[in-house]
Protein backbone atom coordinates (compact mmCIF):
# COMPACT_ATOMS: atom_id res chain seq x y z
CA UNK A 1 0.00 0.00 0.00
CA UNK A 2 1.66 3.74 -0.87
CA UNK A 3 2.18 6.03 1.48
CA UNK A 4 1.61 9.43 1.75
CA UNK A 5 5.49 9.97 0.98
CA UNK A 6 5.80 7.61 -1.43
CA UNK A 7 2.97 9.23 -3.68
CA UNK A 8 4.30 12.92 -2.84
CA UNK A 9 7.53 11.47 -4.23
CA UNK A 10 6.24 10.21 -7.27
CA UNK A 11 3.95 13.16 -7.89
CA UNK A 12 7.10 15.66 -7.34
CA UNK A 13 8.77 12.88 -10.27
CA UNK A 14 5.97 13.37 -12.56
CA UNK A 15 5.38 16.57 -12.21
CA UNK A 16 9.02 17.77 -12.81
CA UNK A 17 9.51 15.28 -15.27
CA UNK A 18 7.07 17.33 -17.71
CA UNK A 19 9.06 20.22 -18.48
CA UNK A 20 12.82 18.39 -17.90
CA UNK A 21 13.81 17.85 -21.49
CA UNK A 22 14.19 14.26 -22.06
CA UNK A 23 17.97 14.75 -22.37
CA UNK A 24 18.12 15.33 -18.84
CA UNK A 25 16.36 12.28 -18.22
CA UNK A 26 19.11 10.17 -19.47
CA UNK A 27 16.54 8.83 -22.39
CA UNK A 28 17.71 8.18 -26.10
CA UNK A 29 21.03 6.72 -27.10
CA UNK A 30 24.73 6.97 -26.20
CA UNK A 31 26.04 10.03 -28.03
CA UNK A 32 29.51 10.89 -28.90
CA UNK A 33 30.66 13.14 -25.70
CA UNK A 34 31.33 16.93 -26.93
CA UNK A 35 34.97 17.94 -25.91
CA UNK A 36 35.18 20.45 -23.00
CA UNK A 37 37.77 22.94 -21.71
CA UNK A 38 38.01 24.74 -18.48
CA UNK A 39 39.61 28.28 -18.08
CA UNK A 40 40.76 29.29 -14.62
CA UNK A 41 40.05 27.60 -11.31
CA UNK A 42 39.81 31.02 -9.19
CA UNK A 43 36.10 30.87 -8.88
CA UNK A 44 34.35 30.25 -5.93
CA UNK A 45 32.37 27.04 -8.12
CA UNK A 46 35.19 26.00 -10.18
CA UNK A 47 35.19 23.14 -9.08
CA UNK A 48 32.16 22.13 -11.06
CA UNK A 49 34.67 20.63 -13.55
CA UNK A 50 34.09 17.50 -11.88
CA UNK A 51 30.06 17.74 -12.91
CA UNK A 52 31.83 17.43 -16.52
CA UNK A 53 33.71 14.56 -16.02
CA UNK A 54 30.90 12.72 -14.38
CA UNK A 55 28.77 13.20 -17.22
CA UNK A 56 28.49 11.10 -20.52
CA UNK A 57 27.98 14.25 -22.46
CA UNK A 58 31.11 15.84 -21.78
CA UNK A 59 34.83 14.73 -22.35
CA UNK A 60 37.22 17.24 -20.73
CA UNK A 61 40.68 18.05 -22.75
CA UNK A 62 42.04 20.17 -19.65
CA UNK A 63 42.09 23.26 -17.68
CA UNK A 64 43.90 26.33 -18.28
CA UNK A 65 44.82 28.31 -15.42
CA UNK A 66 46.33 32.12 -16.37
CA UNK A 67 47.14 33.15 -12.96
CA UNK A 68 50.74 31.52 -12.59
CA UNK A 69 50.24 31.83 -8.68
CA UNK A 70 47.43 29.36 -9.09
CA UNK A 71 48.94 27.03 -11.48
CA UNK A 72 51.22 24.88 -8.53
CA UNK A 73 48.21 24.73 -6.12
CA UNK A 74 45.96 23.79 -8.95
CA UNK A 75 48.26 20.48 -10.21
CA UNK A 76 48.50 19.34 -6.50
CA UNK A 77 44.49 19.30 -5.98
CA UNK A 78 42.52 16.54 -6.25
CA UNK A 79 40.10 18.64 -9.14
CA UNK A 80 42.73 19.28 -11.33
CA UNK A 81 45.88 17.34 -10.35
CA UNK A 82 45.60 14.82 -12.99
CA UNK A 83 44.53 16.98 -15.93
CA UNK A 84 46.43 18.56 -18.92
CA UNK A 85 47.20 22.08 -18.22
CA UNK A 86 47.38 24.52 -20.92
CA UNK A 87 47.64 27.81 -21.68
CA UNK A 88 44.52 29.65 -22.79
CA UNK A 89 45.87 29.43 -26.31
CA UNK A 90 46.29 25.75 -26.56
CA UNK A 91 43.06 25.62 -24.90
CA UNK A 92 41.56 27.57 -27.73
CA UNK A 93 43.01 25.39 -30.26
CA UNK A 94 42.10 21.71 -29.49
CA UNK A 95 40.75 20.13 -32.22
CA UNK A 96 37.30 19.19 -31.75
CA UNK A 97 36.71 21.62 -29.21
CA UNK A 98 32.67 22.21 -28.39
CA UNK A 99 32.69 24.43 -25.29
CA UNK A 100 34.55 26.48 -22.73
CA UNK A 101 34.14 26.51 -19.06
CA UNK A 102 35.00 29.99 -17.78
CA UNK A 103 35.65 29.93 -14.01
CA UNK A 104 38.18 32.27 -13.19
CA UNK A 105 37.70 35.04 -10.74
CA UNK A 106 34.82 37.05 -11.27
CA UNK A 107 37.32 40.37 -11.97
CA UNK A 108 38.30 38.05 -15.44
CA UNK A 109 35.63 36.52 -16.26
CA UNK A 110 34.39 38.72 -18.87
CA UNK A 111 37.86 38.84 -20.60
CA UNK A 112 37.94 35.05 -21.12
CA UNK A 113 34.32 35.18 -22.19
CA UNK A 114 35.18 37.24 -25.06
CA UNK A 115 38.13 35.30 -26.10
CA UNK A 116 36.59 31.92 -26.11
CA UNK A 117 33.39 33.43 -28.16
CA UNK A 118 35.92 35.32 -30.44
CA UNK A 119 37.30 31.89 -31.15
CA UNK A 120 34.05 30.87 -32.21
CA UNK A 121 33.14 28.46 -28.97
CA UNK A 122 29.79 27.99 -26.81
CA UNK A 123 30.44 28.99 -23.14
CA UNK A 124 29.27 28.25 -19.66
CA UNK A 125 30.01 31.12 -18.24
CA UNK A 126 29.98 31.41 -13.87
CA UNK A 127 28.14 33.99 -11.90
CA UNK A 128 28.07 37.07 -11.51
CA UNK A 129 28.72 38.01 -14.95
CA UNK A 130 30.97 40.76 -14.95
CA UNK A 131 31.18 43.82 -13.39
CA UNK A 132 30.17 46.11 -15.92
CA UNK A 133 26.80 45.49 -18.23
CA UNK A 134 28.34 47.20 -21.74
CA UNK A 135 31.00 43.80 -22.21
CA UNK A 136 28.26 41.68 -21.33
CA UNK A 137 26.02 42.87 -23.91
CA UNK A 138 28.88 42.97 -26.80
CA UNK A 139 29.54 39.18 -25.49
CA UNK A 140 25.68 37.87 -26.14
CA UNK A 141 25.77 40.58 -29.76
CA UNK A 142 28.60 38.31 -31.10
CA UNK A 143 27.35 35.19 -29.28
CA UNK A 144 24.08 35.69 -31.52
CA UNK A 145 25.59 36.39 -34.38
CA UNK A 146 27.77 33.67 -34.61
CA UNK A 147 25.24 31.40 -33.02
CA UNK A 148 26.79 30.46 -29.72
CA UNK A 149 25.21 29.83 -26.76
CA UNK A 150 26.47 31.41 -23.54
CA UNK A 151 25.12 29.30 -20.74
CA UNK A 152 25.09 31.51 -16.96
CA UNK A 153 26.38 29.40 -13.88
CA UNK A 154 23.59 30.22 -11.65
CA UNK A 155 23.47 26.68 -9.86
CA UNK A 156 19.46 26.54 -9.28
CA UNK A 157 17.86 26.34 -12.43
CA UNK A 158 17.85 22.93 -12.79
CA UNK A 159 16.93 22.10 -8.80
CA UNK A 160 13.92 19.74 -9.03
CA UNK A 161 11.60 21.88 -6.94
CA UNK A 162 12.49 25.14 -9.20
CA UNK A 163 11.57 23.00 -12.62
CA UNK A 164 8.73 21.59 -10.81
CA UNK A 165 7.82 25.75 -9.22
CA UNK A 166 8.25 26.68 -13.55
CA UNK A 167 5.93 23.64 -14.48
CA UNK A 168 3.04 24.68 -11.90
CA UNK A 169 3.15 28.34 -12.80
CA UNK A 170 3.43 27.27 -16.73
CA UNK A 171 -0.03 25.20 -16.14
CA UNK A 172 -1.07 28.23 -14.33
CA UNK A 173 -2.04 26.14 -11.27
CA UNK A 174 -0.68 29.24 -9.15
CA UNK A 175 -2.10 31.72 -11.07
CA UNK A 176 -0.86 35.35 -11.46
CA UNK A 177 2.41 35.40 -9.28
CA UNK A 178 1.77 38.40 -6.65
CA UNK A 179 5.02 38.07 -4.54
CA UNK A 180 8.45 37.01 -4.19
CA UNK A 181 9.96 36.36 -1.70
CA UNK A 182 13.62 34.66 -1.21
CA UNK A 183 16.43 34.72 1.27
CA UNK A 184 20.03 33.35 0.06
CA UNK A 185 22.52 33.71 2.97
CA UNK A 186 25.70 32.16 5.14
CA UNK A 187 28.40 33.15 7.30
CA UNK A 188 31.40 34.31 5.66
CA UNK A 189 34.34 34.15 7.35
CA UNK A 190 37.11 36.41 7.78
CA UNK A 191 39.73 35.06 4.70
CA UNK A 192 36.11 35.48 2.32
CA UNK A 193 35.50 38.54 3.03
CA UNK A 194 38.89 40.07 2.25
CA UNK A 195 38.13 37.87 -0.78
CA UNK A 196 34.70 39.68 -1.20
CA UNK A 197 35.56 43.02 -0.59
CA UNK A 198 37.28 44.25 -3.29
CA UNK A 199 33.71 43.88 -5.08
CA UNK A 200 31.56 47.09 -4.26
CA UNK A 201 28.12 44.99 -4.88
CA UNK A 202 28.55 42.81 -1.74
CA UNK A 203 27.11 39.83 -0.58
CA UNK A 204 24.49 40.79 -3.25
CA UNK A 205 26.16 40.60 -6.02
CA UNK A 206 28.10 37.18 -5.29
CA UNK A 207 25.77 35.35 -3.66
CA UNK A 208 22.52 36.86 -4.32
CA UNK A 209 22.59 36.49 -8.03
CA UNK A 210 21.24 33.17 -7.71
CA UNK A 211 18.22 33.98 -6.18
CA UNK A 212 17.71 37.55 -8.63
CA UNK A 213 18.28 34.70 -11.45
CA UNK A 214 14.89 32.97 -9.90
CA UNK A 215 12.99 36.13 -9.37
CA UNK A 216 13.68 37.68 -12.98
CA UNK A 217 12.43 34.13 -14.50
CA UNK A 218 8.96 33.91 -12.70
CA UNK A 219 8.08 37.90 -12.81
CA UNK A 220 10.24 39.06 -16.01
CA UNK A 221 12.07 42.62 -15.71
CA UNK A 222 11.05 45.03 -12.97
CA UNK A 223 9.92 48.87 -13.37
CA UNK A 224 12.22 49.82 -10.33
CA UNK A 225 14.96 47.60 -8.00
CA UNK A 226 15.45 49.65 -4.67
CA UNK A 227 18.51 48.39 -2.96
CA UNK A 228 19.12 48.65 0.40
CA UNK A 229 22.79 47.62 1.41
CA UNK A 230 23.81 47.36 5.07
CA UNK A 231 26.99 46.23 6.79
CA UNK A 232 26.78 44.29 10.09
CA UNK A 233 30.42 43.47 10.96
CA UNK A 234 32.91 46.12 10.35
CA UNK A 235 36.50 46.21 9.71
CA UNK A 236 36.06 46.21 6.14
CA UNK A 237 34.14 47.03 2.99
CA UNK A 238 31.85 44.19 2.58
CA UNK A 239 28.22 45.29 2.25
CA UNK A 240 27.30 41.56 4.15
CA UNK A 241 23.84 42.59 4.81
CA UNK A 242 21.39 43.01 1.84
CA UNK A 243 18.05 43.50 0.67
CA UNK A 244 16.81 44.75 -2.61
CA UNK A 245 12.72 45.45 -3.41
CA UNK A 246 11.71 44.67 -6.99
CA UNK A 247 8.63 46.27 -8.33
CA UNK A 248 6.70 45.86 -10.77
CA UNK A 249 2.89 46.49 -11.92
CA UNK A 250 0.66 43.85 -10.26
CA UNK A 251 3.81 42.12 -8.06
CA UNK A 252 6.96 43.15 -5.54
CA UNK A 253 9.41 41.09 -4.98
CA UNK A 254 11.80 40.89 -1.68
CA UNK A 255 15.17 39.64 -2.09
CA UNK A 256 17.54 38.70 0.70
CA UNK A 257 21.34 37.83 1.09
CA UNK A 258 23.76 38.16 3.90
CA UNK A 259 26.90 37.07 4.87
CA UNK A 260 26.22 36.72 8.69
CA UNK A 261 23.40 34.20 8.76
CA UNK A 262 24.03 31.43 11.58
CA UNK A 263 22.86 28.13 9.16
CA UNK A 264 22.13 30.33 6.50
CA UNK A 265 22.04 27.61 4.15
CA UNK A 266 18.96 25.99 6.12
CA UNK A 267 16.85 28.92 5.87
CA UNK A 268 17.57 29.53 1.90
CA UNK A 269 14.39 29.74 0.19
CA UNK A 270 12.23 31.21 -2.76
CA UNK A 271 8.58 31.38 -2.37
CA UNK A 272 6.08 32.56 -5.07
CA UNK A 273 3.23 33.55 -4.17
CA UNK A 274 0.18 33.74 -6.91
CA UNK A 275 -3.99 34.18 -6.91
CA UNK A 276 -4.31 30.54 -7.00
CA UNK A 277 -1.48 29.12 -4.87
CA UNK A 278 1.73 29.33 -3.08
CA UNK A 279 5.11 27.22 -4.04
CA UNK A 280 7.50 27.39 -1.13
CA UNK A 281 10.83 25.92 -1.95
CA UNK A 282 13.20 25.28 1.08
CA UNK A 283 16.27 24.95 1.50
CA UNK A 284 17.19 25.22 -1.78
CA UNK A 285 20.25 22.93 -1.80
CA UNK A 286 18.05 19.85 -0.19
CA UNK A 287 15.21 21.56 -2.36
CA UNK A 288 11.27 20.23 -0.98
CA UNK A 289 8.34 22.40 -1.96
CA UNK A 290 5.31 23.25 0.12
CA UNK A 291 2.97 23.35 -2.31
CA UNK A 292 -0.48 26.00 -1.42
CA UNK A 293 -3.76 25.41 -3.79
CA UNK A 294 -6.56 26.88 -4.27
CA UNK A 295 -8.45 24.00 -5.06
CA UNK A 296 -7.62 20.30 -7.07
CA UNK A 297 -5.36 19.63 -9.97
CA UNK A 298 -4.47 16.85 -11.34
CA UNK A 299 -1.59 14.47 -10.52
CA UNK A 300 -3.23 13.81 -6.87
CA UNK A 301 -2.78 17.09 -6.13
CA UNK A 302 -5.29 18.60 -3.23
CA UNK A 303 -6.87 21.82 -2.21
CA UNK A 304 -4.95 23.54 0.55
CA UNK A 305 -1.15 22.97 1.83
CA UNK A 306 0.99 19.44 0.56
CA UNK A 307 4.48 18.84 1.08
CA UNK A 308 6.57 17.73 -1.97
CA UNK A 309 9.74 16.03 -1.09
CA UNK A 310 12.82 15.13 -3.80
CA UNK A 311 14.96 12.13 -3.59
CA UNK A 312 17.68 11.54 -4.03
CA UNK A 313 19.12 14.56 -2.91
CA UNK A 314 19.63 17.18 -5.32
CA UNK A 315 23.56 17.32 -7.46
CA UNK A 316 24.64 20.70 -8.95
CA UNK A 317 25.58 21.00 -12.33
CA UNK A 318 24.68 17.39 -13.38
CA UNK A 319 21.39 19.39 -15.05
CA UNK A 320 23.49 22.15 -16.41
CA UNK A 321 25.63 19.57 -18.28
CA UNK A 322 23.09 17.91 -19.88
CA UNK A 323 20.88 20.74 -21.28
CA UNK A 324 24.16 22.50 -22.84
CA UNK A 325 25.22 19.55 -24.73
CA UNK A 326 21.39 19.29 -25.53
CA UNK A 327 21.50 22.70 -26.72
CA UNK A 328 24.85 22.48 -28.99
CA UNK A 329 23.72 19.30 -30.32
CA UNK A 330 20.21 21.32 -31.34
CA UNK A 331 17.90 18.78 -29.75
CA UNK A 332 16.50 21.49 -28.19
CA UNK A 333 16.24 25.64 -27.35
CA UNK A 334 18.02 27.22 -24.16
CA UNK A 335 15.21 28.15 -22.09
CA UNK A 336 17.74 31.00 -20.66
CA UNK A 337 17.95 33.32 -24.03
CA UNK A 338 20.72 36.60 -24.36
CA UNK A 339 17.65 38.96 -22.94
CA UNK A 340 16.84 36.98 -19.78
CA UNK A 341 20.77 36.73 -18.94
CA UNK A 342 20.96 40.63 -19.63
CA UNK A 343 17.95 41.55 -17.62
CA UNK A 344 19.26 39.44 -14.64
CA UNK A 345 23.14 41.38 -14.93
CA UNK A 346 21.34 44.65 -14.97
CA UNK A 347 19.05 43.67 -11.92
CA UNK A 348 22.31 42.32 -10.29
CA UNK A 349 23.92 45.57 -10.59
CA UNK A 350 21.06 47.70 -9.56
CA UNK A 351 20.11 45.07 -6.52
CA UNK A 352 23.63 45.58 -5.54
CA UNK A 353 23.75 49.54 -5.55
CA UNK A 354 25.87 49.66 -8.82
CA UNK A 355 23.85 51.43 -11.45
CA UNK A 356 26.83 53.08 -12.73
CA UNK A 357 28.53 49.92 -14.07
CA UNK A 358 25.28 49.52 -16.27
CA UNK A 359 27.40 51.54 -18.74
Amino acid sequence: MPTRRSTLVSLASGVAATTVPAILRGAGAKKTPLKYVQIGTGHAHANKIDAYRKSPDWEVLGVAEPDPERVASAKASKTYGDLPFLTVEQALNLPGLAAVGIETEVRDLLKYAEMAIDAGFHIHLDKPAGESLPPLRRIHEKAGAKGLTVQMGYMYRFNPAVVTMRDLLKKGWLGEPFEVETVMSKVVDAKGRRGLEEYPGGIMFELGCHIIDLTVGVLGMPDKVTAFPRQTIGGDRLMDNMLAVFEYPRATATVRSAAVEVEGGARRHFTVCGTEGTCHIQPLDRPAIRLALSRARDGGLKKGYQDIPFEPPYSRYVGDCADLAAVIRGEKASEFDSAHDLAVQECVLRASGLEKALG
